[in-house]
């Protein structure tokens, strides 16, 4: 049931940030709007890297072997192509913050809120990739730690970008 309980947060969240990007946040040019949808895209692409996280926690929690056992084939899948994944979600999100650099700077400004916090943002993912890559190449409770902490981390970092105000 959790785990039901728990998509359903995830499709809501997708919903409502699209309807906050495109309604409340009307994109002023063609490159802007581009640059957004590449930011959604890469949201989306992160989201599904993160949730690998809360897939292991149903695993070790639920009491359902029938449940364990789906997630588990599931995560293997996923394990798969968790690194593909995150290099292509921070490929598009460095076009994305090229892009609003070029365009949306200059109108907003430099130095507004929505920018510092993609900022911020981008030096939490570098954090998160560095955690991740090493990891990758030597797994210890220390890095494991600290690559799901960055994370969780950058996770808060883009949802208060994404609802920031310009």
């Amino acid at each position: 049931m959790k785990h039901i309980i728990w998509i359903a947060i995830n499709v809501l969240f997708l919903l409502v940030s699209t309807i906050y990007i495109w309604v409340f946040q009307k994109p002023d040019t063609l490159f802007i709007g581009a640059g957004a949808l590449l930011g959604q895209v890469a949201v989306v692409l992160f989201l599904i890297n993160v949730n690998m996280y809360f897939i292991f926690l149903v695993i070790r929690k639920s009491t359902k072997r029938n449940v364990r056992v789906t997630l588990a084939k599931i995560a293997r899948r996923m394990m798969k192509r968790h690194i593909t994944i995150a290099v292509l979600a921070t490929t598009i999100i460095l076009i994305h913050a090229f892009i609003m650099l070029t365009q949306l700077g200059p109108l907003i400004g430099f130095f507004g809120p929505k920018m510092i916090s993609g900022y911020v943002g981008l030096v939490v993912l570098t954090l998160t990739l560095i955690g991740g890559y090493r990891r990758h190449r030597k797994a210890t409770g220390f890095r494991r730690r600290f690559h799901l902490t960055m994370a969780m981390i950058f996770t808060a970092v883009f949802v208060i970008h994404l609802f920031m105000p310009f």
